[in-house]
């Protein structure tokens, strides 16, 4: 017996009825050999740490554009606080660890640079409209690996695809990362807006800490014990709904006071500017195209998908440099 082959027979054995086990997958979209020392899951898993997309979270906006200061949140950093959260949430529930960190690794890759804001741009820019958790699948199953895809499985990119707000993931895996997100971001962007001077903690909503409790720490403890205590042996993810309410009471405060607060607003308009710039310039011409995007003209793509995933698929620096590179004279421009 194989390696794959003991850890699929562990999984039935000692996991939930509820979670999702390797050996019962839907598979991928072209069918591949089974790993001796993988199973499916773990292999999605690795696959996702190995990418390009992944290590160019690193220098992703996560809701403060170039802060000043090495402590602030980035996408990546947040996306690994998120996976932290679900597998602790999974391995407390017994259910499918690999696929909750895969999910969780992959949810967010699919993030144009500065963040929201730079969505919001390209929502605007796309005829079809653009959001991030789409996206996120189109790297996984078309642009990674030379625009040839990662070929995952359906539970991870359906976990992927449904992370988002109303979505409705088909796992409880993927359910766990949806509630992980959350209680990530919010907890993790107070903390962040506390460094950066915007509030304090006697600032937020008394009703919410007198909940879910004073201090950020605190917060995203209590609320992971919510969720595992409220879906024990159940087969949903969920919270006790005066605990959820009081987190959406702090989400919306967030929204009022940091996230669309006038600066930031100042600030989306400087990015829709730039991403909109770089846009138009490389759907001009395929020759301006990175190599790799090309290869989706010649897989019949037309060349304005092609420019939106190259200027998607940027960092917020790298986007910063082709943009002073190509529309600022010399003696301006910052490299």
């Amino acid at each position: 017996m194989s390696l794959c082959e003991i850890q699929e027979e562990l999984e039935l054995k000692n996991l939930s009825p509820y979670a999702a086990k390797s050996i019962h997958s839907k598979g991928r979209k072209k069918p591949k050999d089974k790993c001796d020392m993988r199973t499916e899951y773990q292999r999605d898993r690795d696959r996702i740490i190995h990418s390009k997309a992944l290590r160019r979270l690193m220098h992703k906006t996560q809701v403060f554009i170039s802060p000043e200061g090495d402590h602030y949140r980035t996408r990546l950093t947040h996306t690994l606080e998120v996976a932290q959260i679900s597998r602790t949430i999974a391995r407390a529930l017994r259910l499918n660890e690999d696929l909750t960190e895969a999910v969780a690794l992959g949810h967010d890759l699919g993030h144009t640079p500065f963040g929201h804001t730079g969505e919001e741009a390209f929502d605007r820019i796309w005829y079809e409209g653009f959001q991030h958790n789409e996206h996120s699948v189109r790297i996984c199953e078309v642009l990674e690996g030379n625009c040839e895809g990662l070929n995952l499985t359906a539970e991870v990119l359906d976990g992927i695809l449904n992370h988002r707000g109303a979505g409705s993931p088909s796992t409880l895996e993927g359910k766990i990362v949806q509630i992980s997100d959350k209680i990530g971001y919010i907890n993790h962007d107070i903390d962040d807006a506390i460094r950066a001077g915007l509030l304090s903690e006697g600032d937020l909503p008394k009703e919410s800490l007198e909940i879910l409790g004073n201090f950020n720490k605190d917060r995203i403890d209590f609320l992971i014990r919510d969720v595992i205590s409220n879906s024990m042996d159940k087969n949903d993810i969920s919270m006790t709904p005066h605990v959820k309410n009081a987190m959406y009471d702090l989400r919306q405060y967030m929204y009022d006071t940091v996230y669309m607060s006038q600066l930031q607003m100042i600030e989306r308009r400087k990015i829709a500017r730039i991403l909109e710039e770089l846009y138009n310039y490389y759907r001009a011409d395929e020759s301006r195209l990175p190599k790799e995007y090309r290869k989706l003209i010649s897989k019949g793509e037309s060349i304005e998908r092609a420019a939106l995933d190259t200027v998607a698929g940027m960092t917020d620096r790298y986007a910063m440099n082709q943009y002073n590179k190509l529309f600022l004279p010399d003696s301006w421009a910052v490299y």
